[in-house]
């Protein structure tokens, strides 16, 4: 007999080409006045206009702060706090990837609740007031913050990032519309998709993992294999987008009900302290860990293998996770994901940091969810191999 399981989600969840229409009459539903939260790129595209003219039909009126650039610190939580008070606004909309998406969080929940985006960080203060309603819309395929309890903000006085899990994080509501991925260059397309594979295969080895975040691991497991290279190579191709979407969806309520591990756990100090983009450093670590991890969960990673290559059904669950392990190294292969020192970490720089890093990564937590749960030495040796990490098939070790 196993102890109880919380599945939680946004109150609404609206998905699919053309969901934008729904954000006019969820926001009347909650609110007058919208700060908007999100970045240059989506002002240049014009698809903040689009959400403010879906506003304005509902007659909410709203102002932007765009100032998001890079990963989420708490810079851009205080300056867009501090403008949503000056407007007197009451609802937040963000729109953009999960940067974006992680400091509206962030905003929400400090504007009813007070103090510092890191008090909340592993619960030193808890959110017992609920926050500012939050309307999520991501214009990526990846990282499921639209439907995630998690917000993961840089304090910048140390350069960690702050794992922060609160149900006061989850927004309100969750609009997915694919056709806002169909900007998504190739790399921002290649990154944020692995990213989602990886919350979707992290959530489904878990040691927390249940009944009801498998479901939706292994069908956005399915999804995601099916549709992302197509997504990379064609991005105008709408089924492919459409199939990332959802994916990326359902990965983000199967981990944030279950948990990440390793993965996410070694990929955090390194976006803090080489700001690599959150996607592109799972990326990086996925093929490794799963490699270190594969003892502990060849029967789960045995399904992940059917969906590469359907004849695995065929063969012993440990032929089938190989299969796994080496579609995934492929994968990043033909995404054109780089290693560590190919994205240009220096070296010297990087072997300096690795004591710190294995340090920030297990105070995270997450490890200690991983089906091999690691010690300090293996992730620091760990993160020696991901350096020089050779994606090619011919040289794994499996």
């Amino acid at each position: 007999m196993r102890d109880y399981a919380l599945f939680q989600t946004p109150q609404t969840i609206s998905y699919g080409c053309n969901a934008l229409q729904t954000v006019g009459k969820e926001a009347a539903l909650r609110g007058r006045k919208a700060l908007v939260i999100s970045d240059k790129i989506m002002e240049s595209l014009g698809n903040i206009e689009k959400l403010q003219h879906e506003l304005l039909k509902e007659e909410i009126v709203s102002v932007v702060y765009s100032g998001v650039n890079s990963e989420p610190n708490d810079g851009y939580v205080e300056e867009a706090l501090h403008l949503l008070q000056e407007e007197k606004c009451d609802l937040v909309i963000s729109l953009g990837g999960g940067s974006c998406i992680d400091t509206a969080k962030a905003v929400a929940v400090v504007a009813t609740n007070g103090g510092y985006i890191g008090d909340y960080m592993g619960r030193k203060k808890v959110a017992g007031n609920p926050s500012i309603p939050h309307i999520a819309i991501p214009t990526t395929a990846g990282t499921g913050s639209e439907a995630t309890d998690v917000t993961v903000i840089t304090n910048t006085a140390n350069d960690v990032k702050m794992m922060i899990k609160q149900p006061a994080f989850m927004p309100d509501v969750a609009i997915v519309d694919p056709l806002f991925t169909l900007s998504s260059p190739k790399a921002v397309t290649a990154a944020t998709g692995i990213d989602a594979l990886s919350h979707a295969v992290e959530a489904y080895i878990s040691k927390r993992s249940h009944p009801m975040t498998d479901v939706l691991a292994l069908s956005a497991m399915e999804l995601i294999v099916k549709h992302l290279k197509e997504a990379y190579e064609d991005g105008n191709n709408i089924e492919a987008r459409e199939g990332m979407a959802l994916g990326a969806l359902q990965a983000g309520m199967a981990f944030t009900n279950s948990s990440v591990c390793l993965v996410h756990g070694m990929s955090r100090p390194i976006g803090a302290l080489f700001h690599v983009p959150h996607g592109i450093s799972n990326a990086m670590l996925l093929p490794a860990v799963l490699e270190f991890s594969y003892e502990a969960c060849t029967d789960r990673l045995a399904v992940l293998g059917t969906y590469f290559d359907p004849t695995a059904k065929t063969l012993s669950h440990d032929e089938a996770a190989k299969i796994a392990v080496r579609s995934v190294k492929k994968l990043c292969l033909d995404l054109n994901i780089p290693n560590l020192k190919n994205w240009g970490i220096d070296q010297h720089d990087f072997e300096n940091a690795i004591e710190k890093m294995a340090t920030d990564a297990l105070a995270s937590g997450s490890p200690q969810n991983n089906p091999r749960v690691p010690s300090k030495e293996e992730i620091k040796e760990l993160y020696k191999v991901c350096y020089n990490y050779d994606f090619s098939t011919e040289n794994s070790s499996l």
